[in-house]
């Protein structure tokens, strides 16, 4: 619900935007008063409870973040500039929206004083709370504030915008569209390999084999070429919120897998290779892949495929693909898996069964308890 709020307010409040704008173009002052009457006044009240109710919310998050500092937000996934970031957005937030607030209870003062400029436009429901404090300022002291209040707001607004793609606040747009694309299987199913399922079949079944089989590319992926859109939107929506590692069997138990630091970590290396297409204008082979350089193979065997993280994310996010496509190249493709794996796969390659046993002697235990 908290998130609720403060997206709305994000959103919403971001509509008196377009009059801010024209003012400033234009040079009038809340030019939309006379087009809409009453009307205004119930849309800034409205866009006012918001602000209180962004204000209060980021108070809160930055209270559980840096002073009950809860167990998934003091986690090293978060170390240097990821938790920076979330707090300065949380601070910036309150700062635009107590500019905001104040910019109104300063312009209401002024109305009520006739300064010229300023028209009436009723009474806001929670600035108005707010005028006593500027009550005894003078008309200049008023406007040099009240317009302060308004150019601090509209550039901070901008500023924010242009730094949002370089922020994990990204997510707040991605969000949606990552929601909406999301899998309708049921969560956790594994995609198969029509390549492997193929050699298995043609194994079983030489005569289906057809004369000539194209070997696949690749199996699973090593480095983010290999991902899917999906996989990159995925991480490109991540909220960082750590649910997923906090729901996650295997970070409880004290292994070093962290489904947040997947996502994030599949991210860093979008972005390093973006920076690399940018300065040679093609990728330019840097040694290093998502594989191994960002994501390590003892995270990858941690995992156990229990779809905890992808039912605890609120953005419908699911690390599990990507550990499956990284642990499908770690094995298919460096035959890299601890012993204990790879005799169930002589076996299951041998014997179509994970045990020790021929095909043909499958059913003696039946025989004997015949016989």
């Amino acid at each position: 619900m908290m998130r609720l709020v403060i997206y709305a307010g994000f959103i919403i409040i971001n509509l008196e935007v377009l009059e801010i704008v024209l003012d400033g173009l234009l040079g009038t002052h809340r030019l939309f008063v006379p087009l809409s009457g009453s009307l205004y006044t119930w849309l800034i009240d409205g866009f006012e409870w918001l602000a209180a109710g962004v204000v209060f919310v980021c108070a809160v998050f930055l209270i559980r973040r840096n002073i009950l500092k809860l167990k998934r937000f003091i986690s090293k996934d978060l170390d240097g500039w990821p938790r920076s970031d979330a707090n300065y957005i949380l601070c910036t937030e309150i700062v635009l929206m107590c500019l905001f607030l104040t910019m109104n209870a300063t312009d209401q003062v002024l109305q009520a004083k006739g300064n010229e400029h300023y028209h009436a436009t009723g009474s806001f429901a929670v600035s108005h709370l707010l005028t006593p404090l500027f009550s005894g300022m003078s008309s200049h002291s008023l406007v040099v504030l009240e317009r302060t209040c308004w150019w601090l707001h509209i550039t901070g607004i901008f500023a924010f915008l242009n730094y949002l793609p370089y922020s994990k606040h990204l997510h707040i747009l991605l969000a949606f569209p990552n929601a909406y694309y999301t899998r309708l299987e049921p969560k956790g199913k594994m995609k198969n390999m029509p390549e492997v399922q193929n050699e298995v079949l043609y194994a079983i079944q030489p005569e289906t084999a057809p004369a000539h089989v194209e070997p696949p590319a690749h199996f699973g992926a090593k480095d983010v070429f290999e991902l899917s859109w999906k996989n990159l939107l995925d991480a490109y929506s991540c909220t960082e919120c750590g649910r997923c590692t906090a729901a996650c069997p295997a970070n409880i138990t004290g292994k070093i897998l962290s489904p947040r630091k997947i996502m994030m970590s599949t991210r860093d290396r979008a972005e390093d290779v973006g920076k690399n297409i940018d300065q040679h204008k093609q990728f330019v082979a840097d040694n290093k892949t998502l594989l191994h350089d960002y994501i390590s193979v003892e995270e990858l065997r941690a995992c156990t495929t229990c779809n905890a993280c992808v039912e605890a994310c609120p953005v419908s996010i699911s690390p599990l693909d990507i550990i499956l496509e990284l642990r499908r190249s770690l094995i298919m493709e460096e035959s890299n898996a601890p012993q204990e794996w790879n005799s169930t796969f002589s076996n299951i390659e041998n014997n179509f069964a994970p045990w020790k046993f021929s095909p043909d002697e499958r059913d003696k235990w039946a025989v004997e308890m015949n016989g």
